[in-house]
């Protein structure tokens, strides 16, 4: 039977001859035309080559001789570039080893001579409808495989949204309703489940279900043993069947087909995710068990995160409820200095009030100007503290520490009350000092009389040098105490530039009689000249004379004592260094404390009040200086003090 095929679609179709008889050209092209077909001639592979950059042939006939004097390589070629074009060999000889080497080289047909008009036709309308075939067969193939790629994107869709969702939600009972709906539709299943385990109980309970009835989930319950859910949980393998299952099954519902996947959180078993169909016969498939083996995974991420987060919350409100017990302010800041921790004490101290002040930059509150300096510069004040006066004249002190791997802490204690004790006991000091000084004057008094109102014995004059001797310490002791007080209540506070090295030199001159008495040899490391200070002269020279008076009254006769001042980054460093008894290390911490005096001093009769170093103390602290000491008993003692050069 001659295939036939419409006018309009053969024309729109072309052939191309590739062949150099002309007679057999004319013929083809004659009988072809006639079948409805534009026909395209070529007598030259080179020639044929032009045909192929537009539109390309639906059909090629190829004489034998071109074909073979190529070697077929254009064949071959052609065959690579347009796998699904019919390609036809016009043989006179039909030579059996050629047309075995073409059509393994995919020649789909040949013709020989005598060529007929039948022939021809059947040829080209059979090798036609073969690679129209062929092109449907690949479409449907592209499709069907399209559809599948379509349908596993929309699975990793679902599932990235899902795992989205998981790590960014901790609304756990929300989370786990989207899995179990998730399931359900990528499934195609009809009912879908989330059971975990009773840790009272031991009953499995429906935490999360799809197309269910509410009364039944809420009370649906069933025991591990004797069921397939229970299966699972012991197991901890998956579970699947259909109707065509040859097992026996119980389930609190009739089901055709289901599958049950384990919830496993650190190789423990809590619970079961699974979806079924009651009417739909479907049955389930091994992709089914990848996506809920997913979906399983999915929960417990979330059951896990739910419950890390229910910690984190639960130790969080015991911190906030310990902090705010506590009666220290307690502020605790990010390398940002972003409030991460602060209690009531504290914003109540700082003037930090509203709401989420968690994870805000401090520097945005109206808090004290001098707190806010310290802040900027926190890592000069790490290990000190400030003081912060508030409004309702309670004073707090400010201790400031660095927190590795988090950021600064500040904890404010209230020392109100040491300043008020302070306060009064400095007052009472001062007042009592005050009062002492007129009845000691009038004992010295009334001692000088003694002697002038008649001779004495000699017992009696050392009776009243004893009581001189007393007097004096005494008076020298209530000196101490109202310098002190002057020093701490702020007196004594007009200050200017100084150039400390001429105070140094004026304060040997003064004690040079002392010097020269107690035989010491000085070495004075000073120069003419130091960049300024910015000073009280009148306490700088307290300073000078206390700190070498002591040198003087705890060193031998003979000894040396060294004087030294030297700058250093923006510092003037002044050092006396005596070769006197030393100071023991058990003391050291204690010997700026007010009335302290060293243990090996004590019992013996070198004068003093226990009160020259503390005066020393509060004049460097005054001026925001530092002292320290160096000492080692039987060798003597360095005391080094360091103020910062004026601007």
């Amino acid at each position: 039977m001659v295939n036939t095929m419409s006018t309009e679609k053969a024309q729109s179709q072309q052939i191309l001859i590739i062949n150099s008889e002309l007679q057999t050209n004319r013929l083809m092209n004659q009988i072809i035309q006639s079948l409805g077909f534009t026909v395209i001639v070529s007598e030259n592979i080179s020639n044929a080559q032009k045909y192929f950059s537009g539109k390309n042939p639906s059909l090629v006939i190829i004489n034998e001789l071109i074909a073979i004097q190529d070697n077929f390589s254009w064949i071959k070629t052609i065959r690579q570039r347009f796998p699904l074009l019919p390609i036809i060999l016009y043989t006179i000889s039909e030579q059996h080893q050629t047309l075995k080497q073409a059509l393994r080289l995919g020649i789909d047909d040949y013709l020989s001579a005598p060529l007929t008009k039948e022939e021809i036709q059947n040829s080209i309308h059979a090798n036609l409808l073969h690679s129209q075939n062929l092109r449907n067969y690949v479409l449907l193939e592209s499709r069907r495989a399209t559809k599948q790629l379509q349908a596993r994107v929309h699975d990793l869709e679902t599932l990235t949204d899902l795992a989205r969702m998981v790590t960014s939600s901790l609304d756990l009972d929300h989370v786990l309703k989207t899995i179990v709906h998730a399931a359900v539709e990528l499934t195609g299943a009809e009912e879908g489940s989330l059971l975990l385990i009773d840790e009272e109980t031991g009953e499995l309970y429906m935490r999360a279900s799809r197309n269910f009835n509410e009364e039944f989930v809420s009370t649906f319950r069933m025991p591990v043993n004797d069921s397939l859910i229970g299966s699972v949980v012991k197991t901890g393998k998956v579970v699947i069947f259909d109707d065509s299952t040859p097992q026996k099954i119980k389930t609190s519902y009739l089901v055709h087909s289901l599958i049950y996947i384990p919830i496993k959180l650190k190789e423990q078993i809590i619970g079961v995710i699974g979806v079924d169909n009651r009417h739909n016969r479907m049955t389930f498939s091994q992709r089914d068990i990848g996506l809920l083996t997913t979906m399983a995974e999915y929960a417990v991420i979330a059951i896990e995160n739910a419950r890390l987060f229910s910690e984190v919350v639960t130790e969080r409100t015991k911190l906030e409820t310990i902090i705010n017990q506590i009666e220290d302010g307690v502020l605790v800041m990010d390398n940002d200095f972003r409030i991460l921790i602060i209690n009531n004490l504290a914003q109540t101290v700082l003037g930090i009030q509203g709401e989420n002040l968690i994870g805000s930059p401090i520097q945005i509150y109206p808090i004290d100007q001098e707190f806010l300096e310290i802040i900027k510069k926190f890592e000069n004040y790490l290990g000190k503290s400030s003081e912060i006066n508030t409004d309702d004249d309670r004073v707090f002190s400010a201790h400031l520490a660095k927190i590795t791997g988090i950021g600064y802490a500040i904890t404010l204690h209230d020392i109100s009350y040491l300043k008020k004790l302070d306060r009064i006991k400095s007052d009472f000091v001062s007042t009592v000092s005050h009062d002492l000084r007129s009845p000691l004057t009038a004992i010295l008094g009334y001692v000088d009389l003694v002697e002038r109102a008649g001779p004495v014995q000699e017992l009696q004059k050392n009776f009243l040098d004893r009581i001189q001797f007393s007097v004096h310490n005494i008076t020298t002791l209530v000196d101490d105490l109202l310098n002190l007080g002057r020093i701490e209540a702020g007196f004594d506070t007009r200050k200017e530039h100084l150039d400390m090295s001429i105070y140094i030199h004026q304060s040997i001159d003064e004690l040079n009689p002392k010097f020269l008495q107690s035989n010491m040899q000085l070495k004075i490391n000073v120069p003419d000249s130091a960049h300024l200070i910015f000073a009280s002269p009148i306490q700088m020279r307290q300073l000078l004379n206390n700190l070498l008076t002591n040198a003087i009254k705890y060193s031998n006769p003979g000894t040396s004592l060294t004087v030294t001042l030297q700058e250093n980054e923006n510092q003037i460093i002044i050092q006396i260094s005596d070769e006197g008894y030393g100071i023991p290390a058990v003391d050291l911490p204690y010997i700026f404390d007010k009335f302290y005096r060293s243990g090996n001093v004590i019992g013996t009769e070198i004068p003093g009040s226990g009160l020259g170093l503390a005066i020393v103390k509060s004049i460097v602290e005054s001026h925001q200086g530092r002292i320290w000491v160096d000492s080692t008993v039987g060798k003597g003692s360095t005391f080094t003090i360091v103020f910062p050069i004026s601007d």
